[in-house]
Parts: structure tokens; C-alpha cells; sequence
């Protein structure tokens, strides 16, 4: 049976492959063997340009070629490798296996021995991985965060001096704006990407244990410590060193935290839109033909914040397995990163996917001032502090116990209330038209 949306186990090669689709060019298995192509190759441009002795007679005019290997990289390529691993039982091996191939076609076999050369196999994942974490993260993951922080920021602006009811402990307080509290979402997303491009991308490059040992003993006069790190380096990565034979992962799992964080502010998001949603400050657009609910006609539900929630949830929860497990290996290594390291996809797909709901929802947002404009007005109690606090400065005996004797009932405040209240103080006729200027629409603060 071949693969398609509707056999798909997972959803994200299934109902929602169309919104990640980009992804599969990191992710994928022949995404993986193509970056390891990627590595093995210029690992070996590396040491012709060394030079090693041997490689010295080299043609670089074939560094080209070489190249094209990778970046005319197929899926039938993708399937030889594929091929020769059903033989090897090992995946980086066959990769390997199928450049020498290569460089048979090339002419060139007498060089292909150095394909490889000194290395274990995590050499090459522990390379090919975080760059393609790295490439995925620049070339999808970052672009969709600014989209969707973007539309944040126009909604800030668009509603910079809607005034709005707080609720803290979900009870009515002092007012704020509407642009405001989207705003605070926009600063903690900044935030969190000022901390994301703090974060090194980093790479294992060492020999079977980490020590250059192979490398060493056929060449002890060669600096393989400055030349792997100039490798990694030009790789765009960073050259972890010393290691064991695999990765430590730390800086990896630090990523993977930072990508939680910012998944996490992004369900905070989505929850309060929802609630705000079911105070009725927002409608949402209606689609002709789309249901809303198989036995109420009448629902627009707000399934898009709904679905991001959860898809980002999902998300949470592999990347917090990844930042967890991933920097645990007994002694110089077990093979539990390798099996992991399989699934980084499936967290950056659902992440994406939240992103793209997220943003579909906010699209689709209705601003209903006449419902913010009436919970205003039913909600007078709250210029309570901005009276007690100018009796405060003016001297006033127990200002705060006077108006929580006011407010605290369960007696409506209304308008007409707090200005009787008002006149009842003992204080001068300015500060009385000072107070009674003071209007939940107009206590917003800065």
C-alpha cells in the first residue's frame, strides 16, 4: 500500500502535509541521507585542501562535481542509498558505499578511500543533523514566527487605544487598552528570540570517541583539533570539543527549550483570544458552507486557537522529551540519541502547524467595541484605585478603607454612585472635578 494522506499514521504526513510540507527538505529520511552526502563530501573537499599527502594531486577543478553529488541529490539517489543499507545495515556506511560509487563514475577511485577518512559514523550525524536543524530553523521555522509576530504587531497598532476591562483572577480591574495586552505577547516573543540567536549550533566532529585518535596516529604532525573546528566552522556550526563519540547535545537541548518557551507564549495567546472570544469581545468571520457544529447550527467556534493549542502542546511535549533525554548517554555512548534524533521533524511540524492556525484564527478576529464599551460602563467599581490613590497624595484619612466600604458589596456601582460618593468627601472642588473626570474608559494608564 503506498503512503498517502488518508493511510498516513501521523497527521502531519496526512491531514496537515500540505501546511508543512516545506519541512520534509530537512526532515525527512532522504533529507537526512542528503545532508550526510553533504558533509561526507565536504569533509573530503576539507582534506584535499588540507592538503593530505595523498590528496595533494587532486584536482580541485572537480570540487564542483563533488559537490553536485549533493546538491543534485534525488530521490532515486536517496533510494540506492536506501539499496545498499538493506545490505549494510548500516545507514551511514551505505552512504559512504554509494559516494564511492561516485567517484568510480568520476574517474577518480583511486581517491575514494579517503571518502570517510578517520571518521565514526556520529561524525557525520552529529554534523548533518544540526545543520539541517539550523537550515530548517533559518529557512521555515523564523519566517512563519515573523509572520505571525507581524500580525501581532498590526493588531497592536490597530487597537493601540481600544480600552478594554482587566480581569485578574478573572475579576473585573483596573482597565487597560486592547493593543496593549497584545503587545505584551509581541515583547515575550522578541524575548525569546533574542535568547534563540544566543544559542550556538553545534557539532561533534572527533573520531570514534572524540579524540582525533585515527586521525592522530596516521598523521600526528597535522593540528586535527583547529582543522576540525575550521570544518564545523564553515559548515556554519560550532565544533563542540572534547566529546565523547556522540554530540553532548547540550546547546541542542537548549534550542529545544528556547522553541518551548516560545510555543508555550503562544498558547498563553491562544487561550486569551479564546476567552475573549467567549465574553463575546470579538466575532469571527463567517466562510460560506463551513459548519460550525454538526447539531447547533448557529456556532462560529474558534477552532483555530483550539487546534494551534493543541498542535503546539504536542509540540511541547517532544521537545521536552528531546531537551531531556538527548544530553543523557552512558559512558562514550548508547544508541537512544540516534532513534530520538528521528523524530526533531515531528515537533517543528506541529509547531508550525500552530503557527499557521494561530494566525488563520487572528485573521479571522471581528472587534465587537460595542460589548468592550458596556463592560466598561457595568463595571465602575474599577476607578476605585484611581480615587483612593489621588486622596492618597492629597492627605486623605484611610482612603483605601472609604471606597473598599464602597465597593466591596454586592451592590451595583454605577456612575451616578462613585460621583455621590464623591461629593461626599471632604475635599476641595478641584479635586472633587479631578475624581469625577476619572472613567473605566479613560483609566488605562500609559
Amino acid at each position: 500500500m503506498s503512503l498517502s494522506s488518508l493511510n498516513a499514521i501521523s497527521p502531519i504526513d496526512g491531514r496537515y502535509r500540505n501546511k508543512i510540507e516545506a519541512l520534509a527538505s530537512y526532515f525527512s529520511e532522504e533529507a537526512l541521507i542528503k545532508y550526510r552526502v553533504y558533509v561526507e563530501i565536504e569533509y573530503f573537499i576539507a582534506l584535499c585542501e588540507l592538503p593530505l599527502p595523498q590528496l595533494k594531486d587532486f584536482d580541485n577543478s572537480l570540487f564542483d562535481k563533488l559537490r553536485d553529488i549533493y546538491r543534485d541529490f534525488s530521490e532515486d539517489d536517496a533510494k540506492k542509498i536506501k539499496d545498499i543499507e538493506s545490505v549494510t545495515n548500516h545507514d551511514v556506511k551505505a552512504v559512504e558505499y554509494f559516494i564511492k560509487e561516485q567517484f568510480d563514475a568520476l574517474n577518480i577511485s583511486k581517491f575514494k578511500e579517503f571518502i570517510h577518512f578517520g571518521l565514526t559514523s556520529q561524525d557525520i550525524n552529529n554534523t548533518a543533523i544540526p545543520a539541517s536543524i539550523l537550515e530548517a530553523m533559518n529557512d521555515v521555522y523564523v519566517p512563519e514566527l515573523h509572520i505571525l509576530i507581524n500580525k501581532l504587531k498590526d493588531l497592536a497598532t490597530e487597537w493601540a487605544n481600544i480600552p478594554m476591562l482587566a480581569r485578574t483572577h478573572g475579576q473585573p480591574a483596573s482597565p487597560t487598552r486592547l493593543g496593549k495586552e497584545i503587545e505584551v505577547f509581541v515583547v515575550r516573543l522578541q524575548e525569546q528570540i533574542n535568547l534563540l540567536n544566543d544559542i550556538p549550533s553545534a557539532a561533534k566532529f572527533g573520531g570514534a570517541t572524540g579524540n582525533f585518535n585515527a586521525h592522530q596516529v596516521a598523521y600526528p604532525s597535522i593540528d586535527w583539533k583547529s582543522f576540525g573546528a575550521d570544518f564545523v566552522q564553515r559548515l556554519g556550526l560550532q565544533h563542540s570539543f572534547p566529546t565523547t563519540q556522540i554530540e553532548h547535545y547540550d546547546h541542542m537541548a537548549a534550542l529545544f527549550d528556547c522553541l518551548k518557551r516560545i510555543n508555550t507564549i503562544i498558547i498563553d495567546l491562544n487561550r486569551d483570544i479564546w476567552t475573549y472570544i467567549s465574553m463575546d469581545y470579538f466575532k469571527q468571520q463567517i466562510k460560506k458552507g463551513e459548519v460550525g457544529s454538526s447539531a447547533m447550527p448557529h456556532k462560529v467556534n474558534p477552532i483555530d486557537f483550539e487546534n494551534s493549542e493543541g498542535n503546539l502542546g504536542i509540540a511541547n511535549a517532544v521537545f521536552e522529551h528531546l531537551a531531556a533525554k538527548l544530553p543523557i548517554s552512558r559512558l562514550q555512548r548508547d544508541l537512544t540519541d540516534s532513534t530520538v534524533l528521528r523524530n526533531v521533524g515531528v515537533p517543528f511540524s506541529h509547531t508550525i502547524i500552530g503557527f499557521k492556525s494561530t494566525l488563520k484564527g487572528l485573521s479571522k478576529l471581528l472587534l465587537n467595541a460595542e460589548k468592550f464599551a458596556d463592560d466598561l460602563e457595568n463595571n465602575w467599581a474599577v476607578v476605585a484605585e484611581a480615587i483612593q490613590t489621588i486622596l492618597r497624595r492629597e492627605g486623605y484619612p484611610n482612603p483605601y478603607e472609604a471606597l473598599k466600604g464602597l465597593t466591596r458589596t454586592n451592590e451595583k456601582i454605577t456612575k451616578n454612585s462613585i460621583s455621590e460618593f464623591i461629593d461626599t468627601l471632604e475635599v476641595s472642588s478641584e479635586i472633587k472635578t479631578e475624581l469625577k473626570s476619572i472613567s473605566p474608559s479613560n483609566y488605562t494608564g500609559i
